[in-house]
């Protein structure tokens, strides 16, 4: 692979693995929208997204002597953490609502869509040079943005698992073809979004919570699971078209199709990481590459996550955790393509070794210590 020949074609695969990604937390994420719980996620892919963004952004300026258009666009890249390589730290299945776990799966979820609009600004500033030509008119669409990106991917998800339940349950239609479903959705969701200029990643990430929103709606108290039941081959079409198994069985199957698929994207995309690692390998061996990753790690996510937090029930310990699970991945490398895609690429091809060793610094050492910490957390 090489940048910038290959940007397009790494740029869409990212994009892929983050949609599937994205819809494959909100699924596992079993928690009312009007539940505090979704506090502490909103608080990190927000303000946390915001601190990380405007700090790497001085640090560009000040110390790396960037331009504010290419620190600003530095900052929506590697500010993101990571929903797909995030296994091991996220929620173990629908229904569970520890405070790291969710706190961290639901930030994942968010804050790849929060980047978006930092990147936009980033390539604005790029544009125009200075801050001042930015009109306050994108404060209006970056509004308009979150809200129909969220309303949009929260509407598709909840209507379509309404009507397929439905199908199934009085008129005995739309059975089978969960894969397909679960890729109709992702697909409808992201396309209706981007056409109304919402913000796709947002509304995948939505229709997926809608879709276990209406599960858990009709389970009630039990989990899916309970309610669906041990089911045989010879029992599944039964199962699909019962009234009070239906949506159960839709959000079940939805989500088991949803992480397989997760799994592939996540394994091509190691590999197409690993291909630009090689390639890059000599240039990210700087001292000024490993000062980036060093103060990203640890100072920035962790100052950032304690301004997120404060007032918050969070412990000590608890907030130690989140700090240090910060993953960088593909949502990394998503914002990193689309910048060389549409900004001034003289000036941000340099940036590209930056970005991959602290894409790979952060497999590297999340991988190695988060089963042991999660471990000993639990």
């Amino acid at each position: 692979m090489t940048l910038p020949d290959d940007v397009t074609r790494l740029r869409i695969a990212a994009e892929i693995g983050l949609l599937i990604s994205l819809f494959a937390i909100g699924l596992r994420l079993r928690v009312p929208p009007t539940d505090r719980r979704w506090m502490l996620p909103l608080r990190l892919g927000i303000v946390a997204m915001i601190v990380t963004v405007a700090s790497i952004a001085m640090l560009g300026v000040l110390v790396l002597n960037l331009s504010l258009g290419v620190a600003v666009l530095l900052g929506a890249m590697i500010a993101p953490t990571d929903p797909v390589l995030a296994h091991d730290v996220g929620v173990r299945d629908a229904g569970d609502v520890e405070l790291v776990r969710f706190s961290l799966s639901g930030e994942g979820g968010i804050n790849d869509g929060t980047a978006y609009p930092c990147a936009v600004l980033g390539l604005l500033l790029c544009g125009s040079g200075t801050s001042s030509d930015v009109h306050w008119s994108m404060v209006g669409g970056i509004a308009w943005g979150i809200a129909s990106g969220v309303g949009a991917g929260w509407l598709l998800g909840f209507a379509t698992a309404r009507i397929v339940a439905f199908l199934r349950s009085r008129h005995g239609q739309a059975l089978g073809l969960e894969g397909f479903f679960a890729l109709g959705l992702i697909m409808l969701s992201y396309g209706v979004t981007l056409a109304i200029h919402g913000y796709g990643f947002l509304a995948v990430f939505a229709a997926g919570v809608a879709m276990r929103r209406v599960e858990h709606r009709t389970s009630g108290q039990k989990t899916s699971k309970e309610t669906v039941g041990i089911v045989d081959s010879e029992d599944v079409e039964a199962t699909s078209t019962d009234p009070d198994k239906a949506h159960a069985f839709v959000a079940e199957s939805v989500m088991g199709f949803t992480i397989e698929l997760e799994h592939i994207a996540e394994a091509v995309l190691i590999l197409l990481i690993g291909a630009l690692v090689s390639r890059y390998w000599a240039d990210m061996l700087t001292w000024t590459g490993a000062a980036v990753v060093a103060i990203l790690l640890f100072v920035i996510r962790p100052v950032a996550i304690q301004l997120a937090l404060i007032g918050s029930r969070a412990s000590h310990h608890q907030r130690r955790l989140i700090s240090w699970f910060g993953i960088r991945g593909v949502g990394s490398l998503y914002y990193l393509m689309l910048a060389l895609e549409q900004g001034p690429r003289a000036e941000l091809l340099p940036l590209v070794p930056w970005v991959l060793s602290i894409i790979a610094m952060s497999i590297v050492l999340h991988g190695i210590s988060a089963a042991p910490l999660m471990r000993r957390y639990a």
